[in-house]
């Protein structure tokens, strides 16, 4: 499904999104990517950290990940020493 709209930028650079797009996204903000040629208007989830999937999902915490990393270092720095 594609919708175009046309809107005019107001004199402190805002625009409205149309009514129906409001009510079909329910979103309350937007993310605004500017790709060089063209702007993306995205909505943003209310909870934007607790919405990522993927390989974020269920994800360790930055600390487990730092005591890796150092496990990791101390490692291969035995190896080396041989």
């Amino acid at each position: 499904m594609s919708t175009s709209y046309v809107m005019k930028v107001s004199s402190n650079g805002q625009v409205s999104i149309p009514a129906d797009a409001r009510a079909r996204w329910h979103a309350e903000r937007m993310l605004v990517v500017d790709l060089g040629d063209r702007l993306v208007m995205r909505p943003l989830p209310d909870d934007a950290l607790g919405s990522l999937t993927g390989k974020y999902s269920g994800g360790s915490s930055t600390g487990e990940a730092r005591r890796r990393a150092r496990e990791e270092d101390a490692a291969a720095e035995r190896w080396k020493r041989g």
